[in-house]
């Protein structure tokens, strides 16, 4: 994704996609280090019972995001900055969720 901003970024004619595309691969890129995180959480072999839950349902809305993200973003017919936004409130939703239950794991062990 990095070519695309080098490439059509600096040229003469600047376009707000560019743009947008880096966005969403830092969106991108703070999901996957979330889903690396939850995942790790739930293969852990000394994970208490009650943390089994909320790390389960994280994942599944996790691995379900991109296709629940499509449908809401489809059925609103909302703009690019629009959904690009409301992703990067999902994410940030996820991710601040998921470190909540990681510093309550470690200060419990």
């Amino acid at each position: 994704r990095c070519i695309p901003l080098w490439v059509g970024a600096r040229g003469i004619e600047f376009d707000w996609k560019y743009i947008q595309m880096s966005f969403d691969s830092n969106i991108s890129l703070v999901h996957y280090i979330t889903m690396a995180g939850l995942v790790w959480m739930f293969s852990r072999y000394d994970l208490p019972r009650h943390y089994r839950l909320p790390i389960a349902v994280l994942l599944g809305l996790s691995v379900y995001k991109a296709f629940l993200m499509e449908s809401f973003v489809h059925v609103l017919l909302l703009g690019s900055w629009t959904a690009l936004l409301i992703k990067a409130m999902v994410t940030g939703a996820i991710s601040l969720s998921s470190l909540i239950l990681y510093i309550n794991l470690v200060h419990s062990n």
